[in-house]
């Protein structure tokens, strides 16, 4: 692969093994450029010729002529030739003076990335189109050279919205090719690439990019973060990373949902569980439930639940979905706030409290979870753990979905096959490892229906895996005796092997509200 030194400077090959921002390499600056004689250059190499002080000064005199708050701070200065100093050569040929705020940004982005709670860093700006020629120089689209199929230079159209994405992490092998999936993973199309290795092993990249059809930058970076969440593996490994960063590879950001923790009142313990606890208590003077991780129990895999419930849970607003209220994501202590259930989970209502449902009441409670299912698979999440003790009542025993830790956007582009959920409610496709899409949460609901109809627990003469080595050989619990016939043809099709044969949950809902009111009309 080859990516260019943008603005002029020669292109440079990224070698197996180094990280692939840099540009040129860290270990080859270029000399002092001699006498003027036709070159493209202009100064010295990062921290060693003319050209980096003479465009570090006319920075810091643009930012100081502009009135930029920040320029006038007594360290300002020497924080600046620290961060040019950092950088290769082609980093200097590429600002734009005109655009000396842009420096700034780069210096945010890399301070940010020092953390390896918030990897990879990243800012997104919109692009007005007739900043393009300016943002860098046209000279840059000269000395591109194409890496195949991942970065591609386009023209640029007139009407069409541009961005710039500026990211920064540890700089490691194939980083720019994760960069341009991520990218590419949302839509967008990558007009321009202009990436650099700083002399301490983290990377800058700089991404133009057309593909967001709006100047939103608030929607475009909740998409970033989603598609970092995707493909979180991508961040975790790297030679410069500790085991402490490689534990914790990612950090939501929270923003307008961090709780401020001085207003959050615990109470009684509700659960506890192998990895976190659950807790009863209020905030702002309203009752909600309190999930908190536990810290000796705190690694990847916790963390990455922790983070995707999180982030599914701030993107989803529904009658039928537990509403988020907030989240700590700042240590010494995680957790994450919502509505409080007081009538408990379906599970204790059905399997501790032992109610037995009738038929109005067992489809009203159905029909919940279908419409709540209806909008987590319209928005594209798959829950994956669909299960009753994750379907919750409130006061007024209106059901909502729960517990996001393992659910996952689906990728279009991309097949999941990760066993996950629990073995009793779980997919045969799942259990088998075989490729699998929102069909597996059909399944699970099929489960969850029966499980209501017979007020018992699935396969409950069973270990759970000799559950799931049935499941996988076609074993589906027994069909409750004097139960509606309709329900039970609905029952034995969502359960179906052949995941295409189920029905969607819109179609599910269709037939359920038909058949309660079908019920409220002549009785059971």
């Amino acid at each position: 692969m080859a990516v260019a030194a943008e603005g002029g400077g020669p292109a440079a090959a990224v070698e197996e093994g180094v990280g692939e921002s840099s540009s040129p390499p860290r270990d080859a600056p270029p000399a002092p450029a001699p006498a003027p004689s036709g070159g493209s250059g202009g100064g010295g190499g990062a921290g060693g010729g003319g050209a980096s002080r003479d465009i570090c000064a006319e920075v810091f005199e643009r930012l100081v002529a502009d009135g930029n708050d920040e320029a006038a701070g007594p360290d300002f200065r020497a924080q600046l030739d620290a961060h040019f100093a950092r950088l290769p050569y082609s980093y200097q040929l590429d600002i734009n003076v005109d655009k000396s705020a842009d420096v700034l940004v780069h210096q945010k982005v890399l301070a940010e990335a020092k953390d390896p709670l918030r990897r990879p860093a990243f800012r997104v700006r919109f692009l007005r189109i007739e900043d393009m020629d300016s943002t860098y120089d046209s000279d840059a689209s000269d000395e591109v050279a194409d890496d195949g199929d991942d970065l591609s230079v386009r023209q640029d159209t007139p009407y069409t919205h541009i961005h710039e994405i500026v990211f920064s992490t540890i700089d490691k092998p194939k980083l720019l090719s994760q960069l341009s999936a991520l990218l590419s993973d949302i839509g967008l199309n990558i007009r321009e690439a202009h990436v650099f290795s700083t002399a301490d092993g983290y990377s800058l990249d700089v991404f133009v990019v057309d593909g967001w059809p709006i100047e939103d930058t608030d929607g475009l970076h909740k998409a970033l973060e989603a598609s970092v969440l995707r493909n979180e593996g991508s961040w975790s490994g790297s030679s410069h990373s500790s085991a402490a960063e490689r534990t914790l590879p990612f950090q939501v950001k929270g923003g307008e949902w961090e709780i401020d923790k001085r207003l959050l009142k615990m109470g009684d313990m509700i659960a506890s569980g192998s990895c976190g606890d659950l807790f009863h208590g209020t905030y702002f003077g309203e009752d909600v439930a309190v999930k908190v991780l536990k810290a000796e129990h705190l690694n990847k895999n916790v963390w990455n639940e922790f983070t995707q419930e999180v982030y599914i849970l701030r993107e989803v607003c529904h009658t039928n979905v537990v509403r988020f209220i907030g989240a700590c994501t700042k240590p010494p202590k995680f957790c994450i706030i919502t509505e409080y259930m007081s009538g408990g989970s379906l599970y204790d209502f059905v399997h501790k409290q032992r109610n037995v449902l009738d038929l109005p009441t067992l489809l009203k409670f159905a029909c919940d979870v279908c419409r709540g299912m209806c909008y987590l698979h319209q928005r594209g999440i798959i829950h994956r753990d669909l299960k009753t003790a994750n379907l919750l009542m409130d006061k007024d025993h209106v059901v909502k979905v729960a517990d996001f830790g393992v659910a996952r956007f689906q990728d279009q582009g991309g097949i999941m096959t990760a066993e996950t959920g629990t073995y009793r409610w779980m997919a045969p496709e799942v259990i088998n490892h075989q490729p699998y899409d929102n069909k597996a949460d059909v399944f699970s609901f099929a489960i969850v229906l029966w499980e209501l109809i017979a007020s018992k627990i699935p396969y409950d003469t069973m270990t759970p895996l000799q559950a799931a080595v049935g499941v996988r050989q076609g074993l589906r619990p027994g069909l409750p005796e004097n139960t509606h016939p309709k329900l039970l043809d609905l029952l034995q099709r969502c359960w179906e092997t052949i995941p295409s044969n189920r029905p969607s949950f819109p179609d599910i809902l269709t037939e359920l509200e038909d058949l309660l009111a079908e019920v409220q009309v002549h009785g059971e």
